[in-house]
């Protein structure tokens, strides 16, 4: 590996790593959406509107091998996450629903909110915001000063 390269070796692996995890995040809930027919709540919205820009942002970073994008998708992934997080916390009623930002349209905290019937797709998008985060989180130890 040259001098003028950006990244190490690990850190190519966290990209792609983290790039797959955003695709595959993306297309999961473009397939539930579209596929399965699941009309998405607000949260879910909100939360695609942050996951589906990193999607982009870390495939050309990838392409790249571009290791700053840390600076730019741990913002992005952590507005997710707080969003995902408040989600759950309404899923799982820790937080009354009263406050629910739901209004026409599916609701954030209901039954359908569930991935093979099983699965709470708020749950899975907090997992994944949280995935993106620390590997995120791993590529800036490993950058360079």
């Amino acid at each position: 590996m040259d001098a003028t390269s950006k990244t190490l070796p690990s850190d190519a692996g966290l990209l792609f790593t983290a790039w797959l995890l955003a695709l595959v995040s993306t297309l999961v809930v473009l397939f539930v959406g579209e596929v399965m027919g699941q009309e998405p709540c607000v949260l879910c919205w909100y939360q695609r509107a942050f996951m589906f820009p990193l999607a982009i942002m870390l495939a050309v970073a990838t392409v790249r091998c571009d290791s700053d994008i840390w600076r730019y998708a741990v913002p992005l992934a952590a507005a997710g996450w707080l969003a995902a997080l408040y989600h759950n916390l309404l899923y799982f009623a820790v937080i009354p629903e009263a406050i629910k930002p739901c209004g026409t349209g599916p609701s954030c905290s209901g039954v359908d909110m569930t991935m093979m019937g099983v699965l709470p797709l708020p749950s899975l998008s907090l997992a994944a915001f949280t995935l993106l985060i620390i590997l995120l989180l791993l590529l800036r130890r490993n950058a360079k000063p």
